[in-house]
């Protein structure tokens, strides 16, 4: 065998191993994150407010844009709509059963700029938390296909609770 042919040889095992690592560790994300579900389903009589084209980017724990939760059917990358609802936000993903997240469980929407694997111009990024379970926060990130970030956060902004400003009439 000759050195060249040792080379490749090498080579090959390293990236199969890789490749192996890399399927087992999703492997192992998607049995932890199976604790986690993703309400599915939009109530019967939701009034569709607005509609929007977006591009769903990933979900993560609240406040750790850079740790990927493999929620199904939130686990991977797609395109899809989300329709603001006067119950909620219904997220339509290409493939995917309708994710239905109530208005009662939305605690944020603000601008990002960064999550896992994806960065875009400031505030190119959708950031919407809500409470997954009773205990649990987490980030769904979207960007707008369509239209504007602002205009996806300002209809989604009709979801949350007004904040105690402290101001007295």
């Amino acid at each position: 065998m000759s050195t060249r042919e040792i080379a490749i040889a090498i080579t090959i095992a390293v990236a199969v191993v890789i490749l192996i690592t890399m399927l087992l560790s999703w492997r192992r994300r998607l049995r932890r994150d199976g604790v986690h579900t993703a309400p599915l389903g939009v109530p019967e009589h939701a009034e569709v407010l607005s509609r929007h084209e977006v591009l769903y980017v990933s979900t993560t724990r609240h406040g750790e844009p850079l740790e990927r939760l493999a929620i199904r059917p939130l686990a991977y990358r797609a395109r899809g709509e989300l329709a603001v609802t006067d119950r909620g936000a219904a997220l339509a993903l290409d493939g995917s059963p309708t994710v239905f997240i109530a208005t009662a469980k939305i605690t944020e929407v603000a601008q990002a700029t960064v999550t896992i694997d994806r960065v875009v111009e400031p505030g190119g990024l959708v950031r919407l938390s809500w409470n997954i379970d009773d205990d649990t926060i987490v980030d769904s990130y979207l960007r707008a296909a369509s239209g504007t970030p602002l205009e996806l956060i300002s209809d989604l902004q009709r979801l949350t609770p007004a904040k105690d400003t402290g101001a007295q009439s």
